[in-house]
């Protein structure tokens, strides 16, 4: 009889190999199932046979994998420790299903959430969502039910859903691997949306540099066509902009324009996308739905985690860290427990210096912040993000006088240009930095252009270039139309705080 071997066709999971592996095995006699990934990144390609997990496997593998006798067996995955102490929800059937298989879905309760909310209507819909606590993945964390509430009372004949899909955060992947492995569980999510705010037609916004999400997608929408009709979906790909994270720059492209920050109001829940009220969320935001609906129990939902970050987060860890990958949980863990004990520290063996969560505009965590718990406020009262959960781990090489550039850099790379504080700022910012590093002895820019070789030259002390670049972080994070502006000083700020002697 033909073994039957499991691997994920995850992106990272084909960019280590697993191709070649799946080819090998089915070559050897074997049948090959291709799912989505347990999430357990650092140990692709991973190989499941019969419930027992390889590691590291190549197609030499093969063979002795077969017949038993491979030293890169790891035991039954189920029991592996990094999956054991996870509270699996927006997750739950990362690794066991076949992301385009409607049966797998059906037979893990698939498509209960929408015939539920279908059931219990519109109202009752968004009472359970706000009543679960969730709160926005996608990095602002705004209360999920008062925005779908919002949209299903607005005025309009014509609504929208949105998934903000555009995951451009270092250290993110976990729309991605919804997206590639669990691709109906969105399409239900955004379905579920559509019925508690009367939306007739729902959007996907995907990066470009997403082109196996953007493949499945594209595969799995036409299978789900009958199940969420009359709601359509369809998937719009976008052109790398960072800023078209942000919900109206994104709208801005998704209408064909230029992909740039709106002034707000009006609000997208109130004037969005085409004008129409428009629910715009994140990939695991809808994902989230589709699952509370599904259980019916928002309250259930609501009594994990801490304070008002409810439910479970999928946590990506990644940068310098032995066991990078997906890892979901209650609020309320520490960078501790999540860098230490479940990342099993730093990859090169040297002792960490730094973490950044919320991407590269998230701050820079020293050590002595690691028992800060996982949670909105929490990071808040620290002048810090948890953003899109993802982290990156930092050891004692690196230069964080560098990384504070690197962001304001970023920043000007990156900026629409729409507002002076982010476009001018950022750029400003770089030039304070680089003067800092300097010693203070470099001159303005201004004062080095040819009209004013004549006037007085005045250097600043290193002390005041700080000053300098504390006031203009400052006016960023409080004048700009954006988090982009808003929150380029957050990396900058932590590093200059934490770590001044790398700082000239």
């Amino acid at each position: 009889m033909s073994r039957l071997v499991r691997i994920s066709d995850d992106a990272l999971a084909r960019a280590c190999g697993a191709d070649a592996v799946a080819a090998a095995f089915e070559q050897a006699g074997a049948t090959v199932e291709r799912t989505s990934s347990y999430g357990m990144l650092w140990m692709e390609p991973l190989v499941d046979l019969d419930g027992e997990g390889y590691s590291f496997v190549q197609p030499e593998d093969v063979v002795a994998v077969l017949d038993g006798s491979s030293d890169k067996h790891i035991g039954a995955i189920a029991d592996q420790p990094f999956l054991k102490r996870q509270t699996r929800l927006t997750f739950a059937r990362a690794g066991k299903t076949r992301p385009l298989s409607l049966e797998d879905y059906a037979a893990t309760r698939g498509w209960e959430g929408l015939q539920r909310a279908r059931a219990i209507g519109p109202e009752t819909v968004v009472q359970e969502l706000t009543a679960s606590g969730l709160r926005g993945r996608g990095g602002a964390g705004f209360p999920a039910g008062i925005k779908w509430d919002t949209v299903r009372k607005a005025a309009g004949t014509r609504k929208y859903i949105v998934c903000n899909a555009d995951e451009g955060d270092s250290a993110t992947f976990a729309d991605r691997m919804m997206m590639e492995g669990d691709p109906f569980q969105l399409i239900e999510g955004m379905a579920i949306a559509a019925v508690a705010v009367g939306a007739q037609k729902g959007y996907i916004y995907v990066r470009s540099e997403y082109p196996d999400a953007i493949r499945k997608l594209r595969a799995a929408i036409p299978l789900a066509a009958p199940l969420i009709a009359p709601f359509e979906v369809e998937v719009r790909v976008g052109a790398g902009a960072y800023v078209c994270g942000e919900e109206t720059s994104l709208l801005n492209s998704l209408e064909g324009k230029r992909g740039e920050v709106r002034a707000k109001p009006p609000l997208p829940a109130l004037e969005g996308l085409f004008g129409c009220p428009t629910v715009v969320n994140n990939v695991l935001t809808l994902a989230a739905a589709a699952h509370i609906l599904r259980e019916g129990g928002a309250a259930e939902y609501a009594a994990l985690g801490m304070g008002r970050s409810k439910g479970t987060m999928p946590i990506q860890i990644a940068g310098n860290v032995k066991r990078g990958g997906l890892y979901e949980a209650p609020f309320g863990l520490t960078l501790r427990e999540l860098v230490h004990d479940i990342g099993g520290g730093t990859d090169s063996g040297r002792p960490v210096k730094a973490v950044q969560v919320g991407g590269p505009l998230g701050a820079y965590l020293h050590p002595d912040q690691f028992d800060i718990p996982f949670d909105y406020e929490a990071y808040a009262a620290a002048d810090a993000l948890i953003g899109h959960a993802g982290i990156t781990v930092f050891d004692d090489s690196a230069d964080m006088g560098a990384m504070a550039r690197f962001a304001m850099e970023f920043c000007a790379a990156e900026s629409c240009g729409k507002c002076t504080p982010c476009r001018l700022g950022s750029t400003r910012g770089v030039e304070v930095i680089d003067r800092i590093h300097a010693g203070g002895r470099a001159l303005d820019a201004l004062e080095q252009t040819p009209q004013m070789h004549n006037m007085p030259k005045q250097g600043r002390s290193r002390e005041d270039e700080i000053a300098l670049l504390t006031d203009l972080c400052e006016t960023m994070r409080d004048a700009s139309l954006c988090a982009l502006g808003g929150f380029t000083p957050y990396p900058v700020m932590s590093a200059l705080k934490h770590w001044p002697e790398d700082f000239g």
